[in-house]
């Protein structure tokens, strides 16, 4: 039977309706999966549209998987943080939503907090246990929206659960019902998806979701999860790794509206940002992040990245200010510990920092040539050059103008005397067997020195 599709506004057939295959053994698809050797991608050729959504946005799991590879935070770094991630967001709600545990008292704690503050995004959204006591729990808190395990991958539904896919199923939705008498709005996140039987569990399942939505009146959420990392951004990939298809699959054979679907990706094959642009584009209107992208094992996608992802989709930051990026990463080496890698993008100490004399010299005259952008207006971080042996004048005057923020007619150039009597003192050091980098301490104390303290931070 032919209909006018209100989508396309083309005839097209009536979309199959896949039904759930309760197999009696796992399916692994031990041909892309064998545990001995690296996954292989399998291409079919098959090409879907992309279909970006009127409106995209960022959601944030900093509190909840971001917490769970790192020490707690405490309750005041949460307040602090989450003020920082409003900041970064703008008034748009760009950075939508953000997940809290509900099980201490310090997450309860927490969530008290950060609801006092009265801003309006992120929204605060949790992660439960899937019980009707924790969707209680939810809503005694005043939140409207919760997220809830719903594992999809043989992998998870025969070997941890111990059950078929037909009791998996019964068990997840009467868990989203559970969900609905409490009035909370369930978040399903669907576990593993890049090593499911997607049109023979995945699809069947969230047909049945979007039954039960609505019944009941109540939206539901979808959340893609990339668990392991094998999701992959190529278009004529093969599902259940092909990022596009799952999308598009979700979207055209179980009717998931866009502003409903999200994607959560991990960075085990170096391909989270690559995959979380690829959802946006082929249909997710949410992409899941974390600050620094702190996760389990290798890490969630970079909120900060998708911050210049969705500047680079959009033409536009949309109220975002992304120099609270470079507050978020101070605040988290200072208050919090962690060591941030100095090479990693827009917040590692080194990102737009060079080491080479012919690149300080082309920055010296044209900050263009090698910065990505500017990096002093963006994000509060001056291109900067490392001072070595190969530094030379230019890579010297250029580090003494970013470092003391000289500008204009107050800036040195390379025939500069205190630019040529450091450069002295440099090639002594480096002529004498020293193979480190200079560190600023060093520089600066000399600089005061040959200055007669006229120059100081």
């Amino acid at each position: 039977m032919l209909e006018l599709s209100p989508k396309s506004n083309l005839l097209e057939e009536d979309n199959y309706r896949y039904q759930l295959q309760d197999v009696a053994t796992p399916n692994l698809q031990r041909e892309l999966f064998s545990y001995e050797e690296v996954p292989k991608v399998a291409f079919n050729h098959r090409r879907v549209p992309i279909d970006m959504p009127e409106e995209i946005w960022i959601t944030d799991t900093t509190f909840r998987d971001g917490q769970q590879s790192i020490n707690p935070y405490t309750v005041e770094q949460i307040v602090d943080i989450f003020k920082l991630m409003s900041k970064l967001g703008g008034p748009y709600g760009i950075i939508r939503q953000t997940e809290f545990f509900v099980y201490s008292q310090r997450d309860r704690e927490a969530i008290r907090r950060c609801q006092e503050l009265g801003l309006r995004f992120p929204e605060i959204t949790t992660w439960i246990r899937a019980s009707r006591e924790d969707f209680k729990l939810v809503k005694d808190l005043g939140i409207r929206e919760t997220g809830v395990l719903v594992s999809c991958s043989d992998y998870h539904i025969f070997n941890k659960l111990k059950m078929t896919r037909a009791q998996a199923m019964d068990m997840y939705l009467a868990t989203v019902k559970d969900a609905f008498d409490a009035g909370v709005m369930p978040r399903c996140h669907l576990e593993d998806i890049t090593r499911a039987d997607f049109y023979g569990f995945v699809v069947p399942f969230v047909n049945e979701l979007m039954k039960l939505s609505k019944e009941a009146g109540i939206p539901v959420r979808i959340r893609a999860c990339d668990t392991m990392g094998y999701g992959v951004p190529y278009t004529e990939a093969s599902l259940p790794r092909s990022v596009a298809g799952i999308i598009y699959g979700l979207k055209k054979y179980s009717d998931v509206p866009s502003e409903l679907l999200e994607w959560h990706g991990h960075n085990d094959f170096y391909k989270a940002v690559a995959n979380a642009s690829t959802a946006w584009l082929y249909g997710a209107s949410a992409v899941n992040c974390s600050l620094l992208g702190i996760g389990e094992r290798t890490g969630n996608v970079p909120l900060e990245a998708m911050v210049f992802e969705y500047a680079s989709l959009r033409g536009s930051m949309d109220g975002m200010d992304p120099r609270v990026i470079t507050e978020i990463a101070e605040y988290y080496e200072r208050e919090i510990g962690i060591k941030i890698p100095p090479m990693t993008p827009f917040v590692g100490r080194n990102f737009n920092v060079t080491r080479a004399g012919i690149h300080a010299d082309g920055l010296l005259k044209d900050q263009e040539i090698y910065n990505i952008f500017d990096t002093d207006k963006l994000l509060n971080r001056p291109a900067m050059v490392m001072i070595n042996k190969n530094s030379g004048l230019s890579g010297i005057a250029y580090w003494i103008n970013q470092n003391y923020r000289l500008k204009g007619d107050a800036e040195l150039d390379k025939k500069d005397p205190l630019v040529i009597k450091l450069k002295e003192w440099v090639d002594k050091e480096y002529e004498g067997g020293r193979t480190s980098t200079l560190s600023t301490e060093e520089l600066e104390g000399k600089i005061l020195e040959y200055s007669n303290g006229e120059l100081r931070r």
